[in-house]
């Protein structure tokens, strides 16, 4: 499908004042967003089994307390932003945190895990300084049940406590799931399936509170020591050439640190000390993620690539870029390119291959 630029909130002020816009700009889709998630989330295809959404809601009750430890700053944003879309912090939890959530949900009723679980999104990459030119390159598409697409947001953040600015690539209601700060720390994800979820942090929460930070090692220890609900794999990139890559798991953490070499993410665990948590997966949607990782390696084994080069890989046809189709209807909704050292950010809403990127600022 065709779609517009992708749509810039610029949101500024105290965790509440933003929290607050966030709501009240969007508060009529957020609250589509959200029913629609708790949906998913009580259904077979992404918790495994048919779950009442009462008990839903009482596990992302369960996952507040974790919130407001982690960070009462975020914490209040996430409430505010609740408070002015008229959904509830519990909701909150799920619109945003979606797939860490179903994690947990997964843990908590326990039995025989789905094979059948679809949760097969996103492709993520590091370029390093000495193959990009000098200038170090992140990027990734960002994959999700193609509903979302609907949904995407570049927010643009400029908060009054001293922390840095950020650019960041979301969906309407969720704090936010890919970024790059005014330092030039640059986060993003791709999702995990775990066995060992339980009540905690979702993965927006850690992604922000990384981009909080003024350098990959500070924001590796953000995610090192988040108390996570969730897998996902981070990976995370400076202004200097510093970067690291995550597989992030509530009871295992391993990591590798960028070399001479790109660093290339799915959704399958890379790392012994991750896979023995890692969920069974369907075999065709392992296949689909290996050779996503294998694709994405090829098209970066040369040298002095460029952001048109990046943006390309995020076009491929072969396997990066997803097109909805039966029976997952998993999608490319966007993708985001930056460069740390110039703080450049590129975006794109919906699938790369039909739409425009656009060049957003830090400033209007």
């Amino acid at each position: 499908m065709k779609r517009p630029p992708i749509r810039i909130l610029d949101l500024k002020g105290s965790p509440e004042e933003i929290g607050h816009q966030h709501g009240t700009t969007y508060a009529d889709e957020i609250k589509i967003y959200t029913r629609e998630r708790i949906h998913l989330a009580s259904g077979q295809f992404w918790a495994g089994q048919e779950i009442n959404e009462s008990e839903i809601l009482e596990i992302a009750e369960s996952c507040l307390p974790a919130h407001e430890k982690h960070s009462p700053e975020l914490y209040a944003e996430m409430c505010a932003m609740a408070e002015g879309a008229g959904i509830t912090p519990a909701e909150a939890v799920i619109v945003g945190g979606f797939t860490d959530f179903v994690d947990t949900v997964r843990n908590t009723f326990g039995g025989t895990y789905p094979s059948e679980v679809i949760e097969d999104d996103c492709t993520a990459f590091i370029v390093p300084d000495s193959k990009a030119n000098g200038q170090g390159l992140y990027g990734q598409t960002w994959d999700m049940h193609d509903t979302a697409t609907d949904h995407v947001v570049l927010m643009r953040i400029q908060p009054e406590n001293g922390s840095p600015s950020a650019l960041i690539f979301s969906t309407v209601g969720c704090l936010g799931q890919i970024g790059m700060n005014s330092h030039g720390v640059c986060v993003g994800i791709n999702n995990l399936v775990t066995t060992d979820g339980c009540p905690g942090v979702m993965w927006p929460s850690v992604v922000r509170a990384a981009l909080t930070t003024s350098s990959a090692d500070e924001a590796l220890n953000e995610i090192l020591t988040a108390d996570l609900a969730g897998a996902h794999s981070f990976l995370i990139f400076d202004s200097t050439g510093n970067g690291h890559m995550v597989e992030a798991m509530p009871t295992t953490r391993p990591y590798k640190t960028l070399e001479q070499e790109p660093l290339v993410h799915t959704n399958h665990v890379l790392w012994d000390q991750a896979k023995h948590v890692e969920a069974l997966r369907d075999l065709n949607i392992k296949a689909n993620s290996e050779h996503r990782l294998s694709r994405a390696t090829e098209l970066l084994a040369k040298e002095n690539l460029s952001i048109e080069d990046l943006i390309e890989v995020t076009r491929d046809p072969e396997a990066i870029c997803r097109t909805s189709k039966d029976p997952y209807h998993i999608e490319s909704s966007g993708a985001a390119i930056m460069c740390p050292q110039t703080l450049d950010f590129w975006a794109v809403w919906g699938v790369p291959n039909l739409n425009e990127y656009v060049h957003v600022p830090f400033h209007e």
